[in-house]
C-alpha cells in the first residue's frame, strides 16, 4: 500500500432517516496526518456523516474506504447494511470516536475506562495496556486522575478522559463529535489545547465542531456543510478568512456574533 492511500475515503454518500434524507451525495478524503473540520448549522448532516464513516449508521448509498478497502455491504437502500462483521470491527476499532458527552463507563475508574476496550476488543496484553494508559492521561494532563471515578471530574477533565481512551486503541484516526460543545469556556480551552497538541503530532483526524477558532487553527481542509451537501470546501485560512458561498458568509458572521 502506497502512503498517499487515504485513511478515510468517502464518496457519494446518502443517508436518510425514514423519508427525510439528511446527507445528499457527499465525497470526503483524509489522507495520513490530514485534519479535516466539519462546519455547519445544526441539522446539516456533520454528526452523520461521522456514525456513517465509523459504521455508526448505516448509511443507504456510496462508498466508505478505510486505507483503500472498501466497506463490503448487503442489500440496497434501507436494507443495506455491512456484509463483514468482522470488517466492522476491524474499522472501528481504527477510527476511534470521541463524543459530545464522553460516554464514559460511570461504575469504573478513570484508568479502567482507558484500559477497557484494548483488553476486551483487542485482548491486548493488561500489563502493556496499562503502562500505555497511564502514558496517554498523562498526554492529556489528568494522569493524577488515574482512580478516579467519572462524576469526580470536571467536564473538561471527562472529555480529555475520552480522548485517551480513543488513543489508547492506538486508532489510524480519530474523529471528534463536538468534543467542546458540552463544555463551559474555560473547561473548553483544556480540551482544545489537547486537540491542538494531536494536530501538531500529524494524527489523522475528522472533527465535527462550532469551534471556527478551533477549525481555523488545527485544520489542514474545513468542509462546510449545508442542508446535507458540501457547500464550500477549502483550506481554512480561504474558507474562514474569505469565504466565496453567501450561504457560509451568513453561518461565519453568525457565528462570529454568538
Amino acid at each position: 500500500m502506497q502512503d498517499d492511500t487515504p485513511v478515510i475515503e468517502i464518496r457519494n454518500l446518502h443517508k436518510a432517516f425514514g423519508s427525510l434524507e439528511v446527507i445528499k451525495g457527499v465525497d470526503i478524503t483524509a489522507r495520513k496526518g490530514d485534519v479535516v473540520s466539519l462546519i455547519g448549522s445544526s441539522g446539516s448532516g456533520k454528526s452523520t456523516i461521522l456514525r456513517c464513516a465509523n459504521l455508526l449508521e448505516d448509511s443507504q448509498q456510496g462508498d466508505i474506504i478505510f486505507k483503500g478497502e472498501p466497506v463490503k455491504w448487503k442489500g440496497t437502500g434501507h436494507g443495506r447494511h455491512p456484509a463483514d462483521p468482522r470488517q466492522v470491527l476491524r474499522i472501528r476499532t481504527n477510527l476511534s470516536m470521541v463524543f459530545q458527552q464522553f460516554n464514559l463507563w460511570s461504575h469504573m475508574t478513570i484508568l479502567q475506562n482507558v484500559m477497557e476496550a484494548p483488553v476486551t476488543v483487542l485482548g491486548r496484553d493488561r500489563a502493556e495496556v496499562e503502562e500505555a494508559a497511564h502514558a496517554y492521561l498523562d498526554k492529556v494532563g489528568i494522569r493524577d486522575k488515574h482512580d478516579a471515578y467519572p462524576a469526580q471530574l470536571s467536564g473538561g477533565q471527562q472529555q480529555r478522559a475520552a480522548i485517551a481512551r480513543a488513543l489508547c486503541m492506538e486508532p489510524e484516526a480519530l474523529l471528534f463529535d463536538e468534543p467542546t460543545s458540552a463544555l463551559d469556556p474555560e473547561l473548553e480551552q483544556e480540551v482544545v489545547r489537547v486537540i491542538k497538541d494531536l494536530a501538531a503530532e500529524g494524527r489523522t483526524m475528522m472533527i465535527v465542531t462550532h469551534d471556527m477558532k478551533m477549525a481555523g487553527d488545527v485544520s489542514d481542509h474545513v468542509i462546510f456543510l449545508h442542508q446535507g451537501l458540501i457547500e464550500e470546501e477549502g483550506p481554512p485560512g480561504r474558507l474562514l478568512g474569505a469565504p466565496e458561498s453567501e450561504r457560509l458568509q451568513q453561518f461565519l458572521s453568525s457565528t462570529m456574533a454568538a
